[in-house]
This record gives structure tokens, C-alpha cells and sequence, in this order.
């Protein structure tokens, strides 16, 4: 029975393979099977799936500073202080060697930064809670060693980056932002022009190349061995190049996620591949595959926007048709949802949901907010909106409001976060409740700093006790988390049903049909009081009352009703 699992597992790969990279397969297949041997059984399996108690929570290593300690050491005084069991696990953003871009251009993918501390405070932060480590494989820095052996001519890293003709026809290339797709660089062999789909300082990665995809395996089969539960695949679908395409999404780009998800289910069972796709909901659902050969788990990019437009026009029509549409997925699959991260609110996942002038009153109640905006290259010579760079709080509240109607419209977006199918994330931001960081925009030029703020230890501390917004919300928010985490019908397995009751409110009903336990979950996205009389009664678990039939959500209110 093994030795037939081995051959077909070998012979699964090496059809993923040939598709790639035709006779060189029978090689290449080797190298992979050696790497398995070299890792396998590094990493004990953990539970196989996701539950009502996985909560994700997203930061940097050093959000959370204190002057003369390593940063990955305050996160977990942190953590073990304040957090303790409210969240299960810790994204913690790109925390290796770097030279711009707050860390997603790399200089070495096996390093911690030693500025952030080593492997063993990662190992530590560990030992309390699942971690979530970035795989930022479609670029590299232009400080790597990698890109520094290319330039001096190193045949290994010869054919590790992609050249290119700069008179070339790129008009369909798809890009995230409005700089040069090509840069130039003087090498030993002259003057070369290669890929920079984000920066001149992040070179993009060929894997035409074998070599560059066997780096990468064993890269991440290092980081399942050294903690990781979650791995999150940044900016996935830009990986495979295609001379006349879109470049974005390509199947040869679902073909390298296959074969990570094979190898990694070898080497490390238990380790959950997380597609980050910020396009259109029906590609970025493409990442699951058929539901068990691809991602386990997409980033839900639409989540933030509409809920965003929900509390801007006081209805959730928008919001509510969209999860009315979403398909099932597999017991092996399921959503990350999230509200902010440390990247901006995402505007192409608003396409074919939203009217134009929609996203019209978007853009201008976030200027108007205090935020900016960032504009992608459509590739013809013009530009688009491609996301809101803007801190949640400020993007959902205005500054003359009371605090009480700030704090309450804020979890009531958290509330529609953590009702919903899949795992919850909450940027640390959110969970403190911070403002726009204008100081980090200003002194960088970088729009998405204004969410980027880093805090120190000893105020924060003191603020988390005497701030209004940041102790209302940081206890708000880890309230919520607890009455969820006990429910069963808020598994990511439990069914979800989108109820029509009153355009002024979100409302789902959520049920676990191995427990049997049903929770409709009502938000009320507006400033009035609204009525709802329905067929449903049961016990409320925020206000801890019984509800017979007839609900009264006051504005932002929040209910979680266990049906009876």
C-alpha cells in the first residue's frame, strides 16, 4: 500500500512536471525526491485542519518596539500579555534580510533578520501559538547574493532572472503599479534588461528555470520544518511569464502551486498553502483548484471594500449578493477573510460588484478620510484606481464623530469579519485601534506606511488601559473573538446562508451540521435603529438575552443569535 502511494505521488509530480518542463522532468523529479527524503518527518503534523478557534493575527516583527530589545522578543511579551489565547496564530510579515519595500524585497529567504532577532525567538512566538510565514517567491532583492552571482556572471545564476527585449510589445502585461515593467542593469556580459513586475529593486525570478524551482521547494519545505502551519504565497499570480499574455494567472503558475502543495503534503502534512491573488474574486478562486490538488486556503480581496461600501451608503445589498454567490468549498479548502493588512484596501476585486460611481464615492470618502490613493498601469498608457492606502478606522469613521459611534462602527465591520465562512485575520492595527500613520508617508514617499505605524512598547502598553478608541476596541474586538471561538456553527465547515431581512443589515445564518448548531449573525450597517421580525428566535450571546422573533438592532449593533 505505501510503495503504491509513492508511485503514484511520483507519477502525479512528474506529470506536473513534463507540463512544464518536458524532458528534463525525469531529472528534476529526482532532485525533488531527494529533497523530500532530506525533510520529511522534520515537522510533526499538526491538527489537519481549521477550526472556530483559528484566528490569525498579522503583523511585522516589529510593529511593537521597545528601545534596547530584539523586536520578535517584544511581540511575544506582547502576545503572551495582552492577546494571550484570543488569537491561534501569528502572521508574522516578511521577517528575513531585506533592502526595501518594509521587507518584501529579500535578501536572503533562510535568514532572520538580525536586526528582529533569530530562528529561536521565531521558534518561541511558536510555542504558543501557529505561525504564518511569507513566501515571497516571485522576486528577489537586487542585494541578494543571487541577483549579486548574476551580475558577476556565475554560471548557476545565469538563467535565474528574466532578460528581455526593451522594445518589446508588453501592452497586455498586467501590472500592480505604474513603474517600468523593465529595468536595466550593467553586468559582466553588458547591458541587460530584466523584469521588475514592482520595483527595480525586486527582480523577478525565472522558473523556466528547474534550478529556481528546486531553490524554492526546499526553501519552503525549511520554513515548514521550522515552524510554519500557514504559508502564505505573496503575489502568486504574477510567477510564470508568457511572452503575448496578461502574464497574471497563467496555468503554469497553478502548476508550480500544485507541485509546492504535493511536496509540502510529503514533506510536512498539516501545512496550509494560502494563495494571495488581489484580482477579481473568480480568479482568485482559482487558487483552490479542484479543492484538493492547489491553495487550501485564498485571501478574500472583496471582503474589504464592500464592507467598507456598507457602512458608507448605510446598506448591505452589495455585500450581501456577493456572499450569497459564494460556492461552497471543498472540507479541504476555505476563505481567509480580513478587513486591513499591511497593504492598502484592494479596488480591483470591486470589479463587475460595484458601478463605477460606487467605486467613485469610495475613492472620494477616503480622501476625504484622510487617506490616498494608489493607481495600477493598465499597460496602454493608462491608469486605474488599485487600492485605498488608509487606515480601517479612519477609512470606516470620520474624525468629527464621537468616539463611542467610531469604536461601534468599527466592530460592527468586525462583526460582519468574524460571521462569516472561512478564518478570520485582523491586522495588529486593527486590533489596536490605530489612526493613520501621515509621519511614515511623509518621510518614506511609501502611501502604504500610512497602516505601517510602529509603536512602542511602553505607550502602547499604557494606552491599551487609558486610550478611549484603543482600549474600547482591543477589549471590543478580543470579546467577540472569545464568544466566537466557542460556537461550532462559526466553523469554517459549518454552512452559510445570506438572509435578505433589511437592506440596513447584514445578516447570515451560519450552520454546523454535524452539531447541529445554527447562529444567525445580524450586523446593522447604518446609524438608525432597525426592526426585524422573523421566524428565528434564540439566545443573543453578546447581550446575553433570550429573543423571541422580534429584533431591535440599534445603530452598529451587533447580534449573534444561537437558534433555539
Amino acid at each position: 500500500m505505501v510503495i503504491q502511494e509513492e508511485i503514484n505521488w511520483e507519477k502525479s509530480i512528474f506529470k506536473k512536471l513534463e507540463f512544464l518542463y518536458g524532458t528534463q522532468s525525469n531529472l528534476i523529479l529526482e532532485d525533488i525526491k531527494a529533497l523530500v527524503k532530506k525533510y520529511k518527518h522534520k515537522k510533526k503534523p499538526s491538527k489537519s485542519w481549521v477550526d472556530e478557534n483559528d484566528i490569525i493575527l498579522i503583523t511585522y516583527a516589529d510593529s511593537i518596539y521597545e528601545n534596547g530589545q530584539l523586536p520578535l522578543k517584544t511581540l511575544k511579551e506582547f502576545l503572551v500579555t495582552y492577546v494571550k489565547d484570543s488569537i491561534s496564530a501569528v502572521h508574522i510579515l516578511p521577517f528575513y534580510p531585506y533592502s526595501s519595500d518594509d521587507g518584501f524585497s529579500i535578501i536572503d529567504y533562510r535568514q532572520v533578520n538580525p536586526k528582529l532577532g533569530d530562528w529561536w525567538d521565531i521558534k518561541a512566538i511558536g510555542e504558543n501559538y501557529d505561525l504564518m510565514f511569507d513566501a515571497v517567491i516571485n522576486h528577489v532583492s537586487k542585494s541578494s547574493e543571487w541577483f549579486q552571482n548574476f551580475l558577476a556572471g556565475h554560471e548557476k545564476y545565469n538563467d535565474y532572472f528574466i532578460e528581455a527585449d526593451p522594445n518589446g510589445d508588453y501592452s497586455k502585461v498586467s501590472r500592480p503599479r505604474a513603474l517600468p515593467l523593465l529595468t536595466p542593469f550593467e553586468t559582466v556580459n553588458g547591458k541587460k534588461y530584466l523584469w521588475t513586475t514592482f520595483s527595480e529593486d525586486q527582480i523577478d525570478l525565472n522558473y523556466k528555470n528547474p534550478a529556481v524551482l528546486l531553490e524554492i521547494l526546499e526553501i519552503l519545505a525549511m520554513y515548514a520544518a521550522n515552524g510554519a502551519r500557514y504559508i502564505r504565497l505573496d503575489a502568486i499570480g504574477f510567477l510564470w511569464k508568457k511572452k503575448g499574455t496578461t502574464c497574471l494567472n497563467l496555468d503554469e503558475t497553478h502548476m508550480v502551486v500544485k507541485i509546492i502543495r504535493e511536496v509540502l503534503d510529503k514533506v510536512a502534512p498539516g501545512t496550509i498553502l494560502i494563495a494571495e491573488a488581489n484580482v477579481p474574486h473568480k480568479e482568485n478562486i482559482s487558487y483552490f483548484g479542484d479543492g484538493y490538488d492547489e491553495a487550501h486556503m485564498v485571501y478574500q480581496f472583496a471582503l474589504p471594500p464592500l464592507t467598507l461600501f456598507s457602512f458608507y451608503t448605510g446598506n448591505a445589498q452589495k455585500l450581501l449578493q456577493w456572499v450569497d454567490n459564494l460556492k461552497q468549498t471543498s472540507e479541504m479548502t476555505t476563505y481567509l477573510n480580513f478587513l486591513a493588512s499591511h497593504d492598502g484596501i484592494g479596488m480591483r476585486p470591486t470589479e463587475g460588484i460595484l458601478e463605477e460611481e460606487e467605486r467613485d464615492l469610495m475613492l472620494k470618502t477616503t480622501i476625504k478620510h484622510g487617506g490616498l490613493i494608489s493607481y495600477k498601469d493598465n499597460g496602454n498608457g493608462t491608469k486605474c484606481p488599485y487600492e485605498l492606502n488608509i487606515n480601517y478606522l479612519d477609512a470606516l469613521t470620520d474624525s468629527k464623530e464621537d468616539d463611542t459611534t467610531r469604536v461601534n462602527r468599527f466592530l460592527a465591520a468586525h462583526g460582519i469579519l468574524l460571521s462569516l465562512v472561512g478564518v478570520p485575520g485582523i491586522y495588529i492595527h486593527s486590533l489596536l485601534g490605530s489612526r493613520n500613520y501621515y509621519k511614515g508617508v511623509q518621510e518614506s514617499g511609501i502611501y502604504r506606511r500610512i497602516n505601517r505605524e510602529k509603536l512602542e512598547k511602553n505607550i502602547l502598553f499604557a494606552e491599551l488601559e487609558t486610550n478611549t478608541i484603543r482600549r474600547n476596541i482591543f477589549y471590543g474586538l478580543s470579546r467577540l473573538i472569545s464568544i466566537r471561538k466557542k460556537q461550532s456553527a462559526f466553523s469554517p465547515r459549518a454552512t452559510q446562508n445570506a438572509l435578505f431581512l433589511d437592506s440596513r443589515v447584514f445578516s447570515v445564518l451560519r450552520t454546523n451540521e454535524d452539531t447541529g448548531d445554527q447562529i444567525l449573525a445580524m450586523i446593522n450597517v447604518c446609524g438608525e435603529t432597525v426592526l426585524i421580525n422573523t421566524a428565528y428566535s434564540g439566545y443573543e450571546l453578546i447581550s446575553n438575552r433570550r429573543l423571541e422573533n422580534q429584533f431591535v438592532l440599534q445603530p452598529y449593533q451587533i447580534m449573534w443569535v444561537k437558534i433555539s
